[in-house]
């Protein structure tokens, strides 16, 4: 095919995917995003610093690692939740329908969304984290920061999958809970039915088999944001690229299975 063809063709279905990713952003800024996110860092604050009085020794610490831990749980749940109700209304006002009705593949309608809601994970990461440059230095804020983003990616990625599989609000909020939970206790789920002190027998076999089984096919988000960076441990490189490349691959998984479903559809 000649460049110039080439060029005419997949120009338009880049200006509609960013249409797309646009409209995601402004439809979640009209339904209050940025001020249910703003809320929540300003209650997360207030509560970090009644931590802090309350603590008897080291009371930055203990307030760095409330506030930080508080940040990174609630703003998964903004972000998860707030792509679920996008779909959802997208799919109750036929606003799905009518885009798939138009010369638009489905895979860039899909991609379009998950670029909008990929750059409400920056704004999420970035507003999360500010509260912390006061606390702590900058480049622990940042790494802290980086990781978060990625885990939020994840998170989307395998939101949308969820919504477009069930469709029902209720079930793919629980079903993105479950995940997040999992993924973020696995490896201490591992340890617990490797030691020692668990019973031997038949039954803590088939618990340590299906404990592994279930941590080959999960993201070990333990290793995202660990509040530990920012008190007083250091982040290796290795730690680093290792949550960039778990992030790549799930997330790539994630919209992939998203598109097979999308797909097979019939609207």
């Amino acid at each position: 095919m000649p460049k110039s063809i080439a060029y005419e063709i997949l120009m338009p279905l880049r200006a509609r995917t960013r249409a797309i990713a646009r409209f995601t952003m402004l439809e979640a800024w009209r339904n209050r995003f940025g001020l249910l996110l703003a809320a929540f860092i300003v209650a997360a604050v207030l509560a970090s610093i009644f931590v802090r009085q309350q603590s008897i020794t080291e009371s930055t610490r203990s307030q760095i690692a409330f506030l930080a831990a508080t940040l990174r749980a609630g703003a998964v749940f903004i972000v998860a939740i707030t792509v679920i109700q996008g779909s959802v209304r997208e799919a109750q006002d036929k606003v799905l329908e009518l885009m798939l009705s138009l010369d638009l593949p489905r895979g860039n309608y899909l991609t379009g969304k998950f670029l909008g809601y990929a750059c409400l994970g920056v704004a999420s990461a970035m507003a999360v984290s500010l509260p912390l440059l006061v606390l702590t230095d900058f480049q622990s804020v940042l790494q802290w920061a980086y990781t978060l983003l990625l885990e939020l990616w994840i998170v989307t990625a395998f939101a949308m999958l969820c919504i477009t599989t069930f469709s029902q609000i209720a079930l793919a909020a629980v079903v993105v809970s479950g995940f997040y939970v999992l993924a973020r206790s696995i490896t201490a789920i591992q340890l617990m039915s490797q030691s020692n002190l668990a019973s031997s027998g038949t039954a803590s076999d088939a618990a340590r088999f299906l404990a592994d089984g279930i941590a080959l096919v999960l993201p070990r988000m333990d290793s995202f944001a660990q509040t530990g960076w920012l008190i007083d441990a250091a982040v290796s490189h290795a730690t680093l690229t290792g949550a960039t490349i778990q992030a790549a691959i799930y997330t790539g998984l994630l919209l992939a299975a998203a598109m097979f479903d999308l797909q097979r559809r019939n609207f």
